[in-house]
């Protein structure tokens, strides 16, 4: 039996309930495929933020350095500004371990209508490949002349030639093993440095690959594309912002942003990938029990894949299909009374 030591980060609101869940699930099919899980809980959130002033201790990063992955539930809490929460947490983490790729699979599922009338099981299903590092979340700016009529504030985008040529490669890498074609997400006709550059390099990586055809879409068309026609795209990269937003509504065309899961890859393995879930804390429904563990889980399944074990991985899938396709089991997000437990104790019968 192999082990794999795991980093658990719950975090806030949502996060404490859909972790136990997709926790229960790893261990449950880790059993039948001889793997093992080795957690260490961490209380790293804005609740320990409003407590000791830091969302992590500053040797957090450090103290998740050596594990095998990081499994986070979510992060957020009203009192909170956002970019504290996830510039004290999330986005060091990305950044130390060189998670450059954010990766969020997209589906319909049988049994599960989608909001956009064209989008039908077994015809969508796609990837985003988001920038996870640099682009349009740089660190470079800042404020002038707080609280005077001059106020200013400077955010600078960065895209570097190695950010954006790594990402791509993984992009063009990822396509060749599907259905062999890549959307370049763009604004260059508005945006005049850094989108031409982006343009430029996915003419160039696109070259050395050609297996995949791409093309590239302006976002604004490309985010009403998304809805109009989900079934034509296969693999979509962009950068950090556009990844970002595509993702999100990508989800809700599958049906709700509950489903969705995501991963935070190192692809050269140097250091710890992360996995989380995309719909984050929910304080609106934190603590009745009723939220949603399917991205949790599915990302646990990504988790699973990323550490070596892809049939353990597709089973989970597999579980979450069945689900969905054979029961009325759903959770109040998906329009049923379905408890988080009643939903995860339906996974662990269909695995």
């Amino acid at each position: 039996m192999s082990t794999h030591r795991i980093a658990l980060v719950p975090g806030d609101g949502i996060g404490r309930e859909v972790v136990p869940a997709a926790r229960v699930v790893l261990d449950a099919v880790g059993a039948r495929h001889g793997v093992a899980f080795a957690y260490d809980e961490f209380d790293w959130s804005c609740e320990r933020y409003l407590r000791e002033g830091a969302m992590m201790p500053a040797d957090g990063l450090e103290r998740v350095r050596h594990h095998d992955a990081i499994f986070l539930g979510a992060v957020g809490q009203p009192g909170v500004p956002d970019h504290i929460s996830l510039w004290g947490l999330l986005i060091p983490i990305r950044r130390r371990f060189r998670q450059y790729v954010n990766l969020r699979p997209i589906q319909v599922f049988e049994g599960l209508e989608s909001p956009v009338r064209g989008a039908r099981p077994g015809e969508v299903e796609f990837v985003v490949v988001r920038e996870n590092v640099e682009g349009e979340y740089s660190e470079i700016g800042g404020r002038l002349n707080r609280g005077f009529p001059e106020e200013m504030a400077v955010q600078e985008s960065v895209f570097t030639r190695a950010g954006v040529t790594r990402v791509l490669d993984y992009a063009f890498t990822l396509a060749a093993t599907r259905r062999g074609h890549v959307t370049s997400a763009t604004k260059s006709n508005g945006i005049v440095h850094t989108l031409p550059f982006w343009d430029e390099l996915v003419a160039e990586r696109g070259a050395l690959h050609p297996d995949v055809r791409w093309d590239q879409e302006h976002i604004d068309a490309l985010c009403a594309k998304l809805v109009l026609d989900p079934a034509r795209f296969d693999v979509i990269v962009g950068s950090n912002l556009f990844g970002d937003i595509l993702s999100d509504l990508a989800a809700a065309v599958a049906g709700g942003i509950g489903i969705a899961p995501a991963a935070n890859i190192n692809p050269e393995r140097e250091f710890p990938s992360m996995f989380e879930p995309v719909h984050g804390s929910a304080p609106d429904i934190a603590g009745r029990g009723i939220a949603n563990p399917i991205g949790a889980v599915w990302t646990a399944a990504m988790m699973l894949d990323h550490l070596g074990h892809p049939e353990a991985a597709a089973e989970v899938e597999a579980a979450i299909a069945t689900v969905l396709a054979t029961t009325d089991v759903r959770t109040p997000d998906l329009g049923g009374t379905a408890t988080t437990e009643t939903f995860t104790r339906a996974l662990l019968e269909a695995l």
